[in-house]
Formats: C-alpha cells, structure tokens, sequence
C-alpha cells in the first residue's frame, strides 16, 4: 500500500478553530503513522473575507501545535503553489477539459434572470429552499460575448456513493444534485471544483474533513469521476458541539488555538484533549504524541459528535504539565514570567527548582507562572490579609528564633531543614502549625504555597533569612 497523501485545507477568514485544528491533527497523525505527506493547503477564493493576517494565524497556530507540513505555505513543494488565488489557471484548464467532453458547459443567465426563475418558482407555491437553477443553458449551443460562469452536467438519474471510514456507506440519489457552478465569472472556482482540483493535481489519497462536509462529498466525487481521476478514501469527523448540543462558539468556549496557547496551555495537552473529542483508544486518556500517532486509526474515530467539556480539557492539560520534564517548563514559563515583570533567565537553575515544587498544583503555564512568582520577586508581593492574620507579635518571636535555628543548618535542603525544624518545635512543645503559616507568609507574602522546608531550599540560605528577618 503506497504511502497516504493526506491535506488540511483551511479558509483564511479569522483564527484557526479548535474544530479545524483537531481535522488538522487527525491527517497529521494518519500521515506519520504511515510514512506519508502532510499538505498544508490555503484556500482563499473568498476574497472579501482573506486576509494575511488570517494566514499568518493559521500557519501561527500549527507551528504553535507543531504539526509540520511537508508541503505548502513557508514550505513549498513539487505540486505547488498552495494558495488557491495563485492557480486559477490551472482551474480553467480542468473546467475547459469538461466543457469540451460535454461534462460542462457555458451559463450567461443574469442575475435578475435567476432571480425572476427564483420568484416564479415560490410562487408555483413551492418551498423557495428547494430551488434548482432549470437547465436554462444546459443545452444552449451560441456563444454571446457577455460574462458566463461555468456549471457542471450533474447526472439526472442513478446515485453517487461511497464508503465513508467513519460514517461507513452513504448513498445520495443523483436528482438531488442540480448543475452546480464550477467557476465565477471572474475564474475564481467554488468550492466544491478548487477543491477537486487541488486533490487531484496535488495526488491526495484521503480526505478527511468534518461532517459538514458531507453534502459536498457527492458533488465533488461527481467531479473526479468526470476529470477521470480515481476518488480518494473520505472520512468526515464528528462536530464538536458546546455542552448543551448547540454549534460551538465563544458564548461557550475559547475556540481559537491561539487563546489556549496565551492561555499557558500545552500543545500536547491541547492535541491530546481535540484527539479525544471523536477518537478513543480502550479506556486510556492521556497520551503522548508519540502514542497518538502510534495508536491512531479511522476505525476508532466515532461517528457522533463530542461534546466539549472545559474542565476536561483543563484536565487532559494539567496531566500533561506535570508529566513535562522541570527544565523544559522552566524554558515554556519564562515568556508568561517576564509577562509578569519578573526577570527571570531559563537557564537559571532555581527556576527548575521552583516549578518542581508548584507543578503538582498548577494547571497552566500561567498559573506556574504566578505560583512561582515570590521565589523570583524581591521583596515578594505582601497579601495583607495574611499578613494581618498570621503575623502577630507572638508569631514574629516565633519566627525570629526559626530564623536563628535554620541559620545554622547544613546542608540547607529541605530533608535538614525539616529534621532541625521538627526537632526544636518538639523541644519547645509546639506543632508545625504553630510557626509553618506565619513562616510561609514571611517567605512567600502568601497563605498558600509549596511546603515551607521546598520554598526555603529554592529561595537559599541568604534570601530566606532576609525575608524572616524583614518579616517582622
């Protein structure tokens, strides 16, 4: 079986959608499972609504998801180029090849022609939604010098079908087709004929898409048929819907890639969470990408729609956080940390230190970046509520003898830290609950943080001594 040559093909008309991205991870993973290509095509025939700066946030989003294509923007290729706009010629080729077999043909009906076809239509008392443009050129044999668009010969009878990989067989009569427009009359393609073009011309094997796509299946395969190319493998992918069933949309969720990644999620917590919505593997959650792509097939990916679920999302994301090696979150956080006015260097080795003592609580990079924020802040920022609660005049007495103990210990790391400590509040008849909250809102500013003995093995001997000294 030769290697799939598989495509993502979005519209630059706003941010990548996380509904887009998840078609995008489903055929990069099928093409590195298999040895195959991965085709990053543009499709930007609307030429009202592209923009460049829709492009740059599409080709921003999968660089950010490290989905790497072997072909198209930034890339190149032998079948290129891979913006629409740029191979209009190569689209009235396809379409003079059907005009001239008689698969195609020439309409020069007007505007107000259709729309007096359309008003008639209504009033035969008919539903206006069940138009179908009447064939009115269909066999007309002149040639007026006036604008045309170029409409396809749909087939009046039999069906058009296919084996669908996730929905299985579907089959839809051919009188449910009329002669649908191949290209404008300014030679930009619909939809339905570019992409055909660009399927066969760029030797695409599968399409794989979401399925609201479905309806366009029959007239596109209607189309290779006519040009005489073989019909690639189709699979349409489940919608993602919001939680109460309806289209997925900003009211429910962040649906841009790029919120997430400002958001401090992981790109693999990201993949790992949109594989998972439609695609399952036994009982298992989690994956690494390498296990994505080793596991993933069509004959798993369900033919209902997913609903999308926030906190399993923050779920699937703070599994992946903590599963991160330390030095690799150090280098992801430092943006998020500098956000915060912190100078902080990835390659200072408290950073490391500091995010192995937050990872088993945090759940983005933006919250490490805020839990880690007093190790690297001087003097750390004061919550005054604790501080009024905890740091009372018998506490500060408490905390300057602690302050004197820890002074001497050696080596200061948190297992002598401990030992010390818990021996002299034996001595002393007193719990760990009797100085650790005071300590830590003299070492943090805050009433909540990482174990007292981690926070003052990361801070150092010197900034920890300063900071119970300053306490007070």
């Amino acid at each position: 079986m030769p290697a799939p040559r598989v495509r993502f093909a979005p519209s630059p008309t706003g941010y990548l959608h996380i509904g887009g991205a998840r078609t995008a991870l489903f055929n990069w993973l099928w093409a590195r499972k298999n040895g195959g290509a991965f085709v990053l095509r543009i499709e930007d025939t609307d030429r009202e609504r592209s923009t460049a700066e829709s492009v740059k946030a599409i080709v921003d989003s999968m660089k950010w998801l490290e989905l790497d294509w072997d072909e198209g923007p930034e890339v190149g290729g032998p079948h290129g180029p891979y913006f629409q706009m740029e191979r209009l010629e190569l689209y009235r080729e396809h379409a003079e090849r059907l005009i001239s077999g008689g698969l195609a043909y020439r309409c020069y009906c007007t505007k107000e022609e259709l729309a007096r076809a359309r008003e008639a239509h209504a009033a035969s008392g008919q539903q206006k939604q069940s138009f179908r443009y009447p064939g009115t050129c269909r066999d007309r044999t002149d040639q007026p010098d006036r604008p045309y668009v170029v409409r396809f010969r749909s087939p009046e009878t039999g069906a058009t079908g296919w084996d669908d990989l996730v929905k299985g067989h579907i089959e839809v009569p051919n009188d449910a087709q009329q002669d649908f427009i191949l290209l404008r009359t300014d030679g930009v393609p619909l939809y339905n004929f570019g992409a055909v073009v660009d399927d066969v011309t760029m030797n695409i094997t599968l399409v794989a898409r979401g399925d609201d796509h479905v309806v366009n299946t029959p007239p596109q395969i209607l189309l290779y048929r006519a040009l005489g190319y073989p019909v690639p493998e189709i699979a349409h992918l489940p919608m993602i819907l919001a939680p109460n069933g309806e289209k997925l949309s900003k009211r429910h969720a962040s649906v841009s890639v790029l919120e997430y990644r400002d958001n401090g999620y992981l790109a693999d917590g990201v993949l790992n969470y949109l594989a998972r919505l439609g695609w399952s593997h036994g009982d298992q959650e989690i994956f690494t990408r390498a296990e994505l792509v080793e596991k993933f097939g069509w004959d798993h990916v369900g033919s209902t729609s997913g609903k999308f679920d926030s906190k399993k999302f923050l779920y699937v994301q703070a599994s992946h956080l903590r599963i991160r090696d330390d030095a690799e979150l150090a280098r992801l956080v430092v943006p998020f940390a500098k956000a915060r006015g912190l100078d902080v260097d990835p390659g200072d080795p408290r950073l490391a230190a500091a995010i192995a003592t937050v990872k088993p609580r945090a759940q983005t990079l933006v919250e490490m970046a805020d839990m880690i924020d007093f190790y690297f802040r001087e003097p750390p920022v004061v919550d005054e509520k604790a501080k009024t609660k905890f740091m009372t005049e018998q506490a500060c007495a408490r905390i300057s003898e602690l302050r004197a103990l820890v002074s001497e210990v050696e080596p200061f790391e948190r297992g002598a830290l401990e030992q010390q400590t818990m021996a002299w509040l034996e001595k002393q008849g007193l719990a760990l609950k009797d100085v650790a909250q005071p300590a830590r809102v003299a070492l943090t500013g805050r009433a909540q943080s990482p174990g007292l003995f981690e926070v003052m093995e990361v801070l150092g001997r010197d900034r920890t001594l300063a900071r119970l000294a300053a306490a007070c």
